[in-house]
C-alpha cells in the first residue's frame, strides 16, 4: 500500500450516513480514483456544497470504493460527516496541514519522518551510506550534533575492541573498530596499553 496523490481526479457519491463511499464515476473532464490504484490511500474532499469532510481515504477498485480511513477536517466538528440522500462530489486534495510550505523567514518545519533518496548541503552531495557511517544503522540528531560539537560530552568511555571510531580515508569517511588503531599503533612503534599512545596517533 502506498500514499498516492492524483491530479484532475473528481467523482460523485450518493453514500448516505458516515460509511465507506461508493464512487459513481468520474466527473466530466477529471478522471476516476482509479488513478489512485488499488488498496493506495490518498487525500480527498468530499462536499455537497454546504458540508464538507476532509480526510485520508483508502480506494478499493472492487465496488470502486473509497474509505474514510482518517478524517482530518470537516463541517461536523472534525468528524466524519453524516451524510443524507442527494449527490456530492468527492475528489483528491492536498490539505493544508499536510502541505510542506515556507514560513516567513523561509524556513521549513517537518514533524514526522523526512524521506529522501539524496541530500545536498550547499553543494555537498552526502549519501545514505555516508550518514550511516555514524552508526551503521540510522541517524539521530543526537549523532549529528556530536560532528560539530553542540553535543559534545567529557564523559570518559571505556574502548575495546568492538567500538568504532570515524577516519577520513583519503577522501573517504569511514568507520573503523578500535583493533585497526591498536594495530597501527603496534606497527608505528608505540606500546598499546600505553594510556597517551591512542591521543597520539590520533593527533
Amino acid at each position: 500500500m502506498a500514499h498516492v496523490v492524483a491530479d484532475r481526479v473528481r467523482e460523485t457519491t450518493t453514500t448516505t450516513g458516515t460509511g465507506t463511499y461508493t464512487l459513481a464515476g468520474a466527473v466530466t473532464g477529471f478522471e476516476t480514483f482509479g488513478s489512485i490504484g488499488n488498496t493506495n490511500t490518498t487525500y480527498y474532499c468530499c462536499t455537497d456544497g454546504t458540508n464538507f469532510e476532509v480526510g485520508v481515504g483508502t480506494y478499493t477498485s472492487s465496488g470502486t470504493t473509497l474509505a474514510r480511513t482518517t478524517i482530518l477536517q470537516s463541517s461536523n466538528s472534525d468528524s466524519a460527516v453524516n451524510w443524507s440522500a442527494g449527490t456530492r462530489q468527492i475528489f483528491c486534495t492536498l490539505p493544508a496541514e499536510k502541505s510542506v510550505i515556507e514560513d516567513a523567514s523561509n524556513n521549513v518545519a517537518i514533524a514526522g519522518v523526512l524521506t529522501s533518496t539524496g541530500l545536498t548541503i550547499g553543494s555537498a552531495a552526502i549519501t545514505e551510506a555516508e550518514l550511516e557511517i555514524l552508526d551503521g544503522a540510522n541517524v539521530t540528531t543526537t549523532e549529528l550534533n556530536l560532528l560539530d560539537g553542540s553535543a559534545k560530552s567529557t564523559a570518559s568511555i571505556t574502548l575495546d575492541n568492538a567500538d568504532a571510531l570515524i577516519v577520513i580515508d583519503g577522501t573517504t569517511t569511514k568507520q573503523i573498530p578500535v583493533s585497526d588503531i591498536k594495530t597501527y599503533l603496534t606497527s608505528a612503534g608505540y606500546v598499546t596499553d600505553d594510556p597517551t599512545a591512542l591521543a597520539i596517533a590520533l593527533g
